[in-house]
This record gives structure tokens, C-alpha cells and sequence, in this order.
């Protein structure tokens, strides 16, 4: 995975059943999709053209229940790009079980936040996600 961001499990992620509520993970999911925005360049590319992206749909797959204390390392990454929307795959690591805890993916679809329409990437972003991919 080209990026990878590390957080502490709180404990105030846990819900009554006593381990990680599944709302965290998406949570989670959402750092590691800002942290590959930020490795990509995404902010400048809005504030430029107006296009950024935009979350249609995400999924996740649970493998192992956390609890807390642990911490998480959360890799993403991205496959299947196309000219107006990328599939972002999650990954979420526990450290303490040292195993993949959860999955996920998320189909990011390029939007003209000015114009209030679906957009097409433009060949730049196309080219850092490439290289991202590469590194």
C-alpha cells in the first residue's frame, strides 16, 4: 500500500459489546482516503478547477473484532481508474493481533463542485496516482 497512517484504538471507539463499533472502521477508512488525497494533491486540484472527489459508495469487510488498547496501521491504495471515478481499496492492520482486522474499498467519482456535476480527472491526477502507485 503506497500510503499508511497510524492510530491509537480508543476507547471510546468501542461500543457495548466491547470491541470496536463498525462505524470506526469506515472512520478509519476516511484517514486513509484523506492521507492518499494529501500524497496526491488533491486541494490543489479543487482549488484550481473546482473537480475533486466524491465518496459514492464504500464497503466493509470485518476479519477481527479490536478492542482497546491496540493501535491500527490503515494502508490505501488505488485500483481501476478510469476517466471520472477510481476504486480506493482499505486496509486495517492490528497491531496486537498482528493481522488484518477489517477491508474495504470505496468508488471515488470525480465532481465539478462548481458546476454541481460528475467530472472527468484530469490527466494530472491521473499521472500522481500512477506515480503513487509506483513508488
Amino acid at each position: 500500500m503506497p500510503v499508511i497512517v497510524d492510530f491509537p484504538v480508543a476507547w471510546g471507539d468501542m461500543d457495548a459489546f466491547g470491541h470496536v463499533n463498525n462505524t470506526q472502521y469506515f472512520r478509519w477508512f476516511e484517514d486513509g482516503r484523506l492521507a492518499y488525497f494529501e500524497a496526491i494533491g488533491i486541494a490543489n486540484l479543487m482549488e484550481t478547477t473546482g473537480v475533486g472527489p466524491i465518496l459514492a459508495s464504500t464497503d466493509c469487510r470485518f476479519r477481527v473484532p479490536l478492542t482497546y488498547p491496540d493501535s491500527v496501521r490503515i494502508g490505501a491504495s488505488v485500483t481501476d481508474v478510469q476517466d471520472g471515478e477510481f476504486t480506493m481499496r482499505y486496509v486495517v492492520v492490528s497491531t496486537t493481533h498482528g493481522r488484518v482486522a477489517a477491508e474495504g474499498t470505496g468508488r471515488i467519482v470525480a465532481f465539478d463542485y462548481r458546476a454541481g456535476t460528475k467530472a472527468t480527472w484530469p490527466e494530472s491526477l491521473r499521472e500522481a496516482i500512477a506515480k503513487l502507485q509506483d513508488a
